[in-house]
């Protein structure tokens, strides 16, 4: 009884509350007073049945009122809140047009939402449903090793299980972070509609709608959901930050691509005061744009800076922000069913089913023209030469690739922003027979499941170019007069002369790629009792499972041959298998202490096999305290992308040779090696954005990873039964996850810095990195690997209260803290990752302390909810600011602080008011429309995504009838 009372008190304080614990919550507490042991059930982290509610594993527990507190409408926003969650994709992300493909070969991922525990990245943390893996996005763009939760519509599920701790040796590859499991509704009777409204102070209207019906019989039971799901965008420009920003994403650090157009070369026609022609140290480079308001360019080759031209600085930089998106528009359609039948008194048969379609849209500036050496694309762009007789050449002479042309610019703005339409198919279906059976005076459970899944998706890009074409319309006329359709391009007339409408057609081009992943899964398991310990029983679960992947990434003919303006994309086609088998056990050794032990084979056809093992204790040393701890090893197999994925990434680099808006000379620890590579003493980087060749690697081998936990339960039976406190539970755990072998690719920006400080040549390190004409850096390559280290340190508090019932009500609270201690990534080269705790970088900043606090006034049908939500300060480092005078980084300072950052968020429920079984809810998310802080080195808006909320408070209102 005594070892009973903490189970109970700690499982009524998960049906009650925001949990921090492990949860059997299908389990009937005992009534008070009472020997009757709980029933048996499945926990995430294991698949032994037991009945202690606090197992050897950290779980933590979100149940459908807790979903319903938050006021989010997607299973990714319900996630990406806690606070062992790190940055990841989500609707705030409007990346499709900006940077091109990520090097994992997993493609941009636009308009999905992802999950990523403990800072390791999404494809580190399995995604389960109903303990069965889940299918990994396509998004259109490549074959991605995440999930992409907006294909679980949340209507359907019931709560949501987070396993904080490594899993392998219990579900596979991936489970490195974790796993999170979504369980579906199955016991509903009757039918249920809920309505749902919200938006922020700038739009980004939020409708939800869904039907859920249900039944059930003797030998039945069945649930069906329809649900809607509409979001839509807000634009940058409605948020003044980026309207007149300032940092690095503004007008002093924007891009070079300008509506008036930049030319950069030189005039061999002059003399010359130096070695002759247009060698780098003659006086006749000019980097020129046009005047605004100009009409008909004239050029004073005697005085580049008269007539219509004035020499390029920072000021006219283009000012890209006000045409993305804030929030990305989505549209979601999906019906779920479910049916269980009792085929037999010991056999159960289920049937699942999924259709889930998301359409969304990202944004992004017009896109611009880059032409000639200085484009650096690595392709047909960086050949183009503008002929003399182009009609619309000011100059009077061949602007020649590969003599006196650097780089020539031009933002249309007349043609219009970059569209990029997703249409996302997903299909699930899920067919299983479960049971039980007994030998002897053992009991055993068994199920068998196959699961079919198909994640297929198209993007149509509009407004983008034919760089073949624009060489043609801007070489020899002759040439291009002989080809149909084909009009001399005009790059040269700026916003007062605007391109015709023939020539828009003419290089204009619309792009279709597409992406489909595909998962066939059989498993089939057993637990049960082995033998007594003492008056215990030993249990155990073993089982097979085989896995077959496949994925095909199709980019548009222009991605494939180098023609699209846009990123190059080749196309993936394969596919791999996996056989598995595993068997994990549990011991009561003591009346107190439990010992837990797994182990699982698995079997690739691309790399070959591996074994992983866990194992885990549970003691409870007296009534109100259980100590618990894990040991696992993890392994994750490289994916299809990672593996056959070869693309283009638009990294955001800063040349530490001459950063935007900041010529040179270098800094004294650079300038050696600035030399070295051709990069002259007044250098200035080009543009921001500099084109790196990213792809997989098929040699990859896997990550491996060891993991371990240690934690501590409390529930004080002095604080339990009062009147101020009905219960009150603590949680502390420490985890620790080292990876072996990361499958990462370099980071470019300390590889760059490294190889500079190296000498510039010769090293190692140098090897990615050569300058063209001007100095700027030509795409260096930068590809998959096993090549790092990364490891990472914390400790999550939970605490969970309530009181009992008074004459004015009922209050409740819960706690949920996570401190990062350490997170380190070191590559094979021993070069560092930037990316640490209280550090922002590449969009991403990882919070040494996150605090979720939710309270609770209940009375009668009356609810209140305030919930404060805490992230704390990070630097993010000057050197990697684009531009040299953008505040906060002035005056010699190393870092920029982003100040740390507190949100509250109300909720006021009605339950059954004026009608019976109706619910009314009325909720502002960011009650004080905190903004975000300002990034100066985040790319597009000007701060971080991932972790920060939208500016500007968010209200909603929603109404749930049951009938």
């Amino acid at each position: 009884m005594r070892r009973q009372s903490l189970t109970r008190a700690i499982q009524l304080s998960l049906l009650l509350t925001l949990p921090g614990l492990a949860a059997a919550q299908d389990a009937t507490p005992a009534p008070q007073g009472s020997a009757t042991t709980l029933d048996t059930v499945t926990v995430t982290g294991s698949r032994i049945k037991q009945t202690n509610a606090v197992t050897a594993q950290p779980v933590f527990v979100l149940d459908k009122a807790k979903i319903d507190q938050t006021g989010l409408q997607t299973v990714g926003d319900l996630l990406q809140q806690m606070t062992s969650s790190g940055k990841a994709l989500n609707a705030k992300f409007n990346s499709s047009g900006n940077f091109g493909y990520p090097p994992d070969g997993g493609g941009i991922g636009a308009g999905s939402a992802q999950v990523d525990l403990r800072n390791l990245g999404s494809q580190r943390t399995l995604v389960l449903v109903d303990g069965v893996r889940w299918v990994n996005e396509s998004s259109a763009s490549g074959v991605s090793g995440s999930a992409d939760l907006n294909t679980i519509p949340l209507a359907i599920v019931e709560r949501v299980e987070v396993l904080e701790d490594g899993a392998s040796a219990i579900y596979g590859s991936d489970a490195i972070a974790g796993v999170i499991n979504i369980i579906t509704r199955r016991n509903f009777d009757g039918a249920e509609v809920h309505a749902y409204y919200g938006e922020y102070e700038d739009g980004g209207d939020t409708t939800e709608a869904s039907l859920t019906l249900g039944g059930s019989g003797d030998r039945w039971s069945a649930v069906f959901t329809a649900s809607y799901f509409e979001q839509q965008e807000i634009s940058s420009g409605s948020w003044e930050q980026s309207r007149y920003p300032t940092p690095g994403t503004g007008v002093r650090g924007g891009s070079s691509g300008i509506p008036q157009g930049r030319f950069f070369f030189c005039d061999p026609t002059r003399p010359t005061t130096g070695v002759g022609g247009c060698d780098d140290d003659t006086e006749n480079w000019y980097d020129i744009t046009l005047n605004n308001g100009t009409t008909t360019p004239v050029f004073d080759p005697n005085n580049p800076n008269g007539g219509t031209y004035n020499s390029f600085d920072g000021s006219d930089r283009f000012n890209f922000a006000p045409y993305n998106l804030l929030l990305t528009p989505q549209k979601r359609k999906a019906i779920f069913a479910s049916v269980y039948y009792d085929v037999t008194e010991n056999t159960r048969l289920h049937v699942k089913g999924l259709y889930n379609n998301r359409t969304s849209t990202n944004q992004a500036a017009p896109e611009p023209i880059f032409v000639g050496p200085g484009a650096g694309t690595g392709g047909i762009a960086d050949t183009i030469s503008i002929h003399a007789d182009n009609p619309y050449n000011p100059f009077g002479y061949t602007l020649d690739a590969n003599s006196n042309f650097l780089v020539a610019t031009r933002r249309p703005v007349e043609v219009g922003p970059r569209i990029f339409n997703q249409d996302v198919d997903t299909l699930y279906f899920n067919v299983g027979l479960d049971g039980t059976f007994t030998l002897g005076t053992s009991s055993f459970g068994w199920d068998f499941n196959y699961a079919h899944a198909d994640n297929k998706a198209t993007q149509e890009f509009l407004n983008g170019y034919n760089v073949a074409k624009m060489k043609l319309a801007l070489g020899d006329p002759a040439v291009c007069a002989q080809v149909a359709g084909c009009v001399p391009l005009d790059i040269f007339g700026g916003q007062g002369r605007p391109m015709t409408q023939a020539m828009i057609d003419y290089i204009r081009t619309r792009q279709i790629d597409s992406s489909e992943q595909v998962l066939d899964l059989y498993s089939a398991n057993v637990t049960g009792d082995m033998f007594n310990i003492g008056d215990r029983t030993a249990g155990f679960a073993t089982g097979v499972e085989h896995r077959r992947y496949r994925g095909d990434f199709n980019p548009d003919p222009l991605r494939q041959s180098g023609e699209s303006q846009d990123s190059f994309a080749a196309p993936v086609s394969a596919s791999y298998d996996v056989d598995e088998v595993y068997a994990e056990f549990q011991f009561p050794v003591l009346s107190t202490l439990d010992l837990q032990a797994a182990i699982r084979y698995s079997d690739y056809s691309t790399f070959g096999s591996t074994t992983t093992g866990k194992a885990g204790f549970r003691w409870q040393p007296i009534e109100d305290i259980v100590v618990r701890g894990t040991y696992s090893q993890g392994f994750r197999a490289p994916n299809l992308g990672e593996l056959y994925g070869l693309t283009q990434f638009g990294a955001t680099l800063v040349d530490p040779c001459g950063s935007t808006g900041s010529p040179g000379p270098a800094d004294p620890s650079f300038a050696a090696g600035c030399a070295a590579q051709g990069a002259p003493p007044n250098f200035e980087q080009a543009n921001t954005q500099i084109t790196t060749f990213t792809g997989g690697n098929p040699d990859l081998q896997p990550e491996e990873s060891d993991s371990y936990t240690f934690g501590v339960v409390y529930a004080p039976s002095w604080a339990s039964g009062l009147d101020w406190s009905q219960r009150l539970d603590f949680e502390v755990s420490y985890y620790h996850h080292k990876i072996d072998d990361a499958i990462q690719a370099r980071d470019i920006q300390a590889l760059l810095e490294t190889c500079l400080r190296e000498g510039g040549v010769g090293s190692v390190n140098c090897t990615p990195f050569t300058r063209g004409a001007g100095g700027n850096l030509n795409p260096p390559e930068n590809f998959l690997d096993n090549l790092g280290r990364i490891e990472t340190d914390g400790v999550d508090f939970k605490v969970n209260w309530s009181s009992s019932d008074f004459s004015w009500g009922r209050l409740s609270a819960s706690l949920q803290s996570t401190y990062v201690n350490d997170y380190e990534a070191v590559d094979v080269d021993g070069n560092k990752s930037q990316r640490e705790v209280g550090i922002e970088v590449n969009d991403s900043a990882i919070p040494e302390w996150q605090t979720n606090l939710q309270t609770n006034w209940t009375m009668g049908q009356f609810n209140v909810g305030w919930t404060v939500r805490y992230i704390s300060s990070v630097d993010e480092l000057c050197s990697n600011v684009p531009v040299s005078e953008a505040p906060g980084c002035m005056g010699g300072v190393e870092t920029n602080k982003l100040g740390s950052t507190t949100y509250h968020d109300l909720q006021f429920n009605w339950d059954n008011a004026m009608v019976d079984k109706l619910k009314l809810t009325v909720g502002v998310n960011n009650v004080f429309g905190k903004e975000p802080p300002v990034c100066l080195t985040c790319s597009l808006n000007g701060y971080d995504a991932g972790t920060y909320d939208l500016p500007g408070a968010f209200w909603y209102v929603s109404a749930d009838y049951r009938f």
